[in-house]
């Protein structure tokens, strides 16, 4: 059986690398190809968009994928929601799979807000030095708060044109440790973090910091998601697609 991994998280990266192993399985993961250099999955693999509903139901049959497994980030509800449609009208099983969201837990001082653009509103005359660890997508919805230093971290810098906030540009990528993000909440004075509610423990050591140092966090909750079957971490996808081979 051919499954398709829509990918770019870590759980897609493992994913693929668990159903290498198994037989009758064959995988091929789709990334987005926005990261200049994404970290390759095991298995075989395609970069680029499907050209919406329409272009992933071509792909879907031409082909012959059997199963279609949704594990892309939280926030990446288009191609979700594309999925989900695409994967009804071919008639091929479906799968999310979604890791849970962090929790506020005692101790974080946490404001939650629903958008981007509401998390920038936020910022506005209560913040000083912020951490905005959000993507460079979403650089310009800060670029108007001129009075706010902003430390800015993303996997690949911003193009020349983007609109960009007043700061320094961080390029990294996770998972980092809590000793790290420890040091650059204190070296760099923050007094805030902006971040989307992404899950996960590949960039949780940032909430685990501000908790210890009592740092704000602006925390945009999670869009919403297309109905169908869903689980939370890589061996229900296993389990799942185990399921889908036996019968």
């Amino acid at each position: 059986m051919r499954v398709l991994i829509l990918g770019g998280t870590g759980d897609a990266a493992e994913l693929a690398a668990k159903v290498a192993t198994i037989q009758g399985l064959e995988a091929i993961t789709s990334l987005a190809g926005r990261t200049r250099e994404p970290s390759v999955p095991l298995g075989d693999l395609r970069v680029g968009g499907f050209g919406g509903v329409a272009g992933l139901v071509s792909y879907l049959r031409a082909m012959q994928i059997d199963l279609l497994i949704d594990a892309t980030h939280p926030f990446a509800t288009q191609i979700s929601f594309n999925a989900a449609d695409a994967a009804t009208e071919v008639g091929v099983p479906h799968l999310m799979l979604i890791r849970p969201p962090w929790e506020k837990g005692s101790g974080d001082r946490w404001i939650e807000v629903d958008s981007i653009e509401a998390a920038a509103a936020s910022l506005q005359n209560q913040a000083q030095h912020v951490f905005l660890t959000v993507g460079r997508q979403e650089l310009a919805a800060f670029a108007h708060l001129e009075k706010i230093w902003f430390l800015m971290r993303m996997i690949d810098p911003p193009t020349d044109d983007a609109l960009v906030p007043p700061g320094m540009i961080l390029c990294d990528r996770g998972p980092f440790t809590l000793n790290n993000e420890r040091q650059i909440l204190i070296h760099n004075k923050i007094d805030t973090i902006v971040s989307k509610n992404s899950g996960g423990d590949a960039t949780k050591p940032k909430i685990i910091a501000a908790r210890e140092l009592g740092v704000k966090v602006v925390m945009v909750n999670r869009p919403a998601i297309p109905p169908g079957e869903k689980v939370t971490d890589v061996d229900g996808a296993l389990a799942w697609l185990f399921d889908k081979l036996d019968n």
